[in-house]
């Protein structure tokens, strides 16, 4: 969900784990030549769904990554099945005072610029939740130091990577076979 971290987590996670950091939005936004935000006021919610789901589809079909998704990724279904199949995936849950408080620190959200933004915001959660929660884990994105939040993400994946003790996970190699 927007707000939840996903960039800010991603960028901490992904050297931590020997790969490269991929944001999903940003890679949209060079494929575009324009801001989300641009794309949503000249072209609609649809037709940047539909660039979305065809970067994301080049991102998942790539080498392993750190990938910070997009909130409404997951709306598509060919990006679902990428996902379950071509990715471990982690939902970042953030309680709804967090995610309001992060998410509307600047103009950018397209979602958030009409009606009430927690009420935005809510209706979201509830519409994607039952997308969100097939992630592999559910992770609390707290509102404390970032680096809690990488060492959950963490000490999660070891189980599916075999590592031992304080070993970090060798994510670029396991995610691969």
């Amino acid at each position: 969900m927007m707000g939840a971290g996903k960039t800010t987590i991603g960028r901490r996670l992904a050297p931590r784990l020997g790969l490269p950091f991929h944001d999903a939005d940003a890679e949209i936004e060079a494929a575009a030549g324009m801001s989300v935000s641009d794309l949503f006021r000249e072209h609609g919610e649809e037709s940047f769904r539909r660039g979305e789901a065809q970067v994301m589809a080049r991102l998942l079909e790539g080498p392993p990554i750190v990938l910070a998704t997009g909130g409404g990724a997951i709306l598509d279904p060919e990006t679902r099945r990428l996902l379950k199949e071509r990715a471990i995936t982690v939902w970042l849950k953030a309680d709804t005072d967090t995610i309001v408080k992060r998410a509307t620190r600047r103009n950018t959200r397209p979602l958030l610029r009409e009606g009430d933004p927690r009420a935005t915001i809510e209706r979201l959660l509830r519409e994607r939740e039952p997308y969100y929660s097939a992630a592999d884990f559910a992770i609390e994105s707290a509102s404390g130091p970032h680096s809690e939040t990488v060492g959950a993400i963490i000490e999660a994946l070891r189980p599916l990577v075999g590592t031992e003790g304080g070993e970090e996970p060798e994510i670029h190699q396991k995610a691969a076979e």
